[in-house]
């Protein structure tokens, strides 16, 4: 990638996205910029001149508020980009709605799916096209977004899918969601695991169409998965966080990836925890988590 280069992170005033900017930050240079985006302006202000401030920092840091569930806002960004910049060469993706065990799931439904999964679509969207030759879009996930973990009788919605295939198989799981008539049509209670195997298959569907011309310049299109991150958000979850990183530590293998020499074309379009590629079928239905979940 070329000097002058323009990164931006979403949903990036704590947590990894917080370390993914600071990392950022550090390994681009004097004439490089990161935008740290967020919905909430004083903590995007606040955030964005803490990580300016650090002395591992060396390119320049903006915030830019950005509600990453207004699809127009994202549509805008990318436009502004393109204009201001000629385009961008780092993307990623990492917001995410915080939802607890105590709360409703369903209730709870359309913000998380809105931030997760219609963000993550626009996203590609919008920010695709503008993708400069050798830049990098990637979507944080998680292992939970291969195949295997959805109940079979939903794999034909998103294997193979098209991003309008995934969209219409995400607004459905909504639709149901909302009429409770998910779990009886297989979908799992817990959130996480469709929207993280919708996110997965968006990708998917997105590189499908651009593989050619991407690896023929070295562009990058995935999905991530950083591991278990101790986090606000995930700690909730699991009973055991021996194995857990820190946000700085879980940062670090996705940064390794945006900043890697050439592409594997391995990894390209694929789900990536620490430099390999995850199955796509692998996996399979959790119980304990839907366990302890109100309707």
């Amino acid at each position: 990638m070329n000097a002058s280069r323009i990164a931006l992170v979403t949903g990036a005033n704590q947590g990894l996205g917080r370390a993914l900017v600071e990392g950022l930050a550090a390994r681009m240079g004097a004439g490089d910029l990161v935008l740290l985006t967020g919905r909430d302006a004083r903590r995007v202000a606040e955030a964005a001149t803490e990580v300016a401030r650090l002395p591992t920092t060396r390119s320049q840091v903006l915030g830019r508020v950005l509600d990453v569930t207004d699809t127009d806002a994202i549509d805008r960004l990318a436009g502004e980009l393109h204009q201001q910049y000629g385009g961008v060469d780092v993307v990623i993706s990492n917001a995410v709605a915080r939802v607890l065990p105590d709360e409703s799931q369903s209730e709870r439904a359309d913000e998380f799916i809105d931030v997760s999964n219609t963000a993550t679509h626009a996203i590609l969207r919008s920010f695709g096209p503008v993708l400069r030759p050798g830049g990098r879009l990637l979507v944080v996930a998680s292992s939970l977004g291969t195949l295997g973990h959805l109940d079979a009788r939903l794999h034909p919605l998103f294997d193979g899918a098209s991003l309008g295939q995934v969209e219409y198989a995400v607004e459905s799981w909504r639709s149901a969601v909302h009429s409770r008539t998910s779990e009886e049509a297989g979908w799992p209670r817990w959130l996480n695991v469709p929207s993280k195997v919708a996110q997965v298959a968006a990708v998917r569907a997105v590189a499908a169409e651009r593989r050619a011309r991407d690896l023929a310049d070295g562009t990058l299109i995935a999905s991530v998965c950083p591991g278990m991150v101790d986090t606000a958000t995930s700690r909730p979850w699991f009973s055991d966080f021996s194995q857990a990183q820190s946000p700085a530590e879980a940062a670090r293998a996705v940064l390794d990836l945006v900043f890697a020499e050439g592409v594997d074309p391995a990894l390209y379009g694929e789900l990536v925890r620490f430099g390999k590629p995850l199955p796509w079928h692998d996996g399979a239905p959790l119980v304990e988590q839907d366990r302890m979940l109100r309707p």
